[in-house]
């Protein structure tokens, strides 16, 4: 079985631009579940790994289609992890709206006065070929860096204008798309996905 049309069990636009960009060499075609009508899934897991799952078994049960899910945020060191696995609804969680701007306020208020910004992005991603499949795909990649107060650059999304990358001395947002693929958290899941994909001649 090869892979030709996978669902990406996400609404998320900027996560559909990255994962469709890294995926496009090898043909194949990325659909959005929000195109085809799938509402998104529960949450309700604390692991990035366990959320992939549940994302990719919602999407795939409703679509019939291979399905592609991405669950990933910043885990920050001083704050025990978190956000963690709500990194896309940190303000919310707190009453306040789900914006990315909103989340990065919150999180540079609980780091005030915080010396260590230590921080890293992690990206979990789970192909599955059906909603049975019991050998879910696994990939992982982590990038580190640390958060800075003020924002820089207007690329990316998310948290990138705050995540600083202090070899290059660069927030992720100021990366031109091609050196964020080559470094991010999700271009190094997407490239252990596909080493695994063609390992098993789904590519």
């Amino acid at each position: 079985m090869k892979l030709a049309r996978v669902v990406l069990a996400s609404n998320n636009p900027g996560k559909l631009r990255e994962l469709g960009e890294l995926l496009a060499p090898l043909g194949v075609e990325l659909v959005a579940q929000g195109s085809l009508g799938i509402g998104e899934a529960e949450e309700p897991h604390p692991s990035f790994v366990e959320n992939a799952i549940a994302k990719a078994r919602h999407a795939a049960r409703a679509s019939g289609l291979p399905a592609l899910a991405d669950d990933s945020g910043i885990c920050v060191d001083a704050l025990g992890g978190a956000p963690g696995v709500h990194s896309a609804r940190w303000a919310q969680l707190a009453g306040g709206p789900r914006t990315d701007e909103a989340n990065n306020a919150r999180l540079l208020g609980q780091l005030a006065g915080v010396s260590d910004r230590s921080a890293c992005y992690v990206c979990v991603l789970v192909l599955l070929r059906s909603a049975g499949d019991p050998q879910p795909v696994i990939a992982e990649g982590n990038w580190c860096g640390e958060l800075v107060d003020v924002a820089r650059g207007s690329g990316g999304f998310g948290y990138d204008p705050h995540f600083l990358l202090p070899e290059l001395g660069r927030t992720a947002a100021q990366l031109s798309a091609q050196r964020k693929h080559a470094m991010s958290h999700r271009g190094q899941a997407t490239r252990l996905l596909v080493q695994r994909l063609k390992a098993m001649r789904l590519v």
